[in-house]
């Protein structure tokens, strides 16, 4: 069998519908689009969400709130979350991007109290909590900002 050979499998492909080729082809004239009115026309396409010369849905529903393009997007990690780790391990942004703890490398990491920690870790990110610093020390580890 070589390449010429191939054919699709029967009734898998279907011939497309040739419109306007006269009046005895059967969607000749208007070619399926009836008469007159906004679809009838050339380029007579109406853009999702029109409503006919309505205020539009969208326009109509009152804003609500107020988003900061500015803000620093800080990504939160919990104390507890740190015991992947091993004992005595460096923990930078880097390593908890790479432990699948932080999605996004580069953002600024806060840690947080919740949960448990039982190894000695060096900690190095943007921010900590009164109480995860005092963990991780009561740990044994360092809790340093950068």
């Amino acid at each position: 069998m070589k390449l010429h050979d191939l054919t699709a499998v029967p009734g898998s492909t279907k011939e497309s519908k040739r419109i306007g080729r006269g009046a005895g082809s059967g969607q000749g004239k208007t070619a399926g689009k009836g008469h007159k009115g906004q679809k009838a026309r050339s380029g007579g396409s109406i853009r999702p969400g029109f409503e006919g010369g309505q205020m539009p849905l969208q326009r109509r529903i009152p804003k609500r709130g107020f988003v900061n393009i500015f803000a620093n997007s800080i990504v939160t990690v919990n104390v507890g979350a740190l015991e992947k780790f091993e004992n005595g391990a460096v923990v930078d942004s880097n390593a908890l991007v790479e432990a699948g703890i932080v999605k996004k490398s580069g953002a600024a990491v806060k840690v947080l109290a919740n949960g448990n920690l039982s190894k000695s870790l060096t900690v190095k990110v943007s921010a900590f909590s009164e109480a995860a610093k005092q963990k991780i020390e009561a740990a044994g580890g360092k809790a340093e900002v950068v």
